[in-house]
């Protein structure tokens, strides 16, 4: 564990994740991913990114020393949407979790872009190299990963200002009356099980969820969500919010009757970015896996009995 420590002098009225990314060999998103583990401190205090430095702070940083990376590549193959020397974009099946967790490092995402990539970016560290957004295991669709660590920072700050675009497609239970709508409600860990997100005011950030009916059935609701903001299960947790949950999603709803493999019927279909080297406006689409289509077929036929 190396500490760094700093005195401000002149840089009053900097983001502390900046300045300190400024003063250091870190990276802007390193010192954000510090930041919110408690590692930093202004005078003797954790603060968040926003906090804004003033002549005189003293601030200390305590950066864990790099572990070697121990996670094997495994030739699993990858549904490739687009690849170049700076990112990838991968149609990620159901099932695959994107990176490592305690007690499951193998068959991630991950593994499979070790062993397809000669490189990836450090930025989130040994468990998730190249992972600048995840989607959920059973969430299926696009995810881009970045090789290199100039393509995750411009990739993580479109992102962060919103100018990455995520869609996805999601059958949701029951009808929904409203053609279009936006829920607007913060969400936070819940409670109760902490292996839940929930729509809170307690230690919660807001969230956005932008939605659009494509299709009603006879009880469920084909529709299109666009995110706003990017928070840990958003369109599970907001559909489960306005009681239409995700169809399957066994955490936030019941199972699904149609599918003998349960988990959230939720596809990533469309990631719209801007390249981070060439400036280019690209958009991806993932086509509707084959569950999903087969569902639709059942439901459509259904509705016409």
């Amino acid at each position: 564990m190396a500490i760094l420590v700093f005195e401000a002098e002149d840089e009053a009225g900097i983001r502390i994740d900046r300045w300190l990314a400024d003063c250091s060999d870190l990276s802007r998103s390193r010192v954000q991913a510090l930041v919110k583990a408690g590692a930093v401190k202004v005078n003797g205090e954790q603060v968040r990114s926003s906090y804004i430095v003033e002549s005189g702070d003293v601030i200390e940083a305590d950066v864990p020393e790099d572990v070697p990376l121990d996670l094997k590549p495994e030739d699993i193959p990858l549904d490739i949407l687009y690849e170049d020397e700076d990112i990838i974009v991968i149609n990620k099946p159901k099932g695959m979790i994107v990176h490592p967790a305690p007690g499951v490092y193998t068959g991630t995402l991950v593994n499979a872009l070790l062993y397809h990539c000669q490189d990836l970016s450090g930025i989130n560290g040994v468990i998730r190299p190249g992972i600048v957004h995840r989607i959920d295991k059973d969430t299926t669709g696009c995810i881009v990963a970045c090789k290199n660590d100039f393509a995750h920072e411009a990739i993580s700050a479109q992102l962060e200002s919103k100018t990455c675009h995520r869609e996805y497609m999601a059958v949701v239970t029951g009808n929904i009356v409203h053609d279009d709508g936006l829920i607007d409600a913060p969400i936070g860990r819940d409670p109760k099980d902490r292996q839940r997100m929930c729509v809170t005011d307690k230690n919660s950030r807001e969230a956005r969820t932008h939605f659009h009916v494509v299709r009603r059935f006879k009880s469920s609701t084909l529709v299109e969500c666009t995110l706003e903001t990017g928070r840990t299960h958003q369109i599970r947790v907001h559909m489960k919010y306005i009681n239409h949950p995700v169809m399957g999603d066994v955490k936030y709803g019941k199972p699904c009757r149609y599918m003998d493999t349960q988990g959230q019927v939720l596809h990533a279909y469309k990631l719209s970015l801007v390249h981070p080297r060439t400036g280019e406006e690209m958009t991806f689409e993932a086509p509707l896996p084959e569950y999903f289509g087969q569902l639709l077929q059942m439901l459509e036929e259904e509705s016409q009995r």
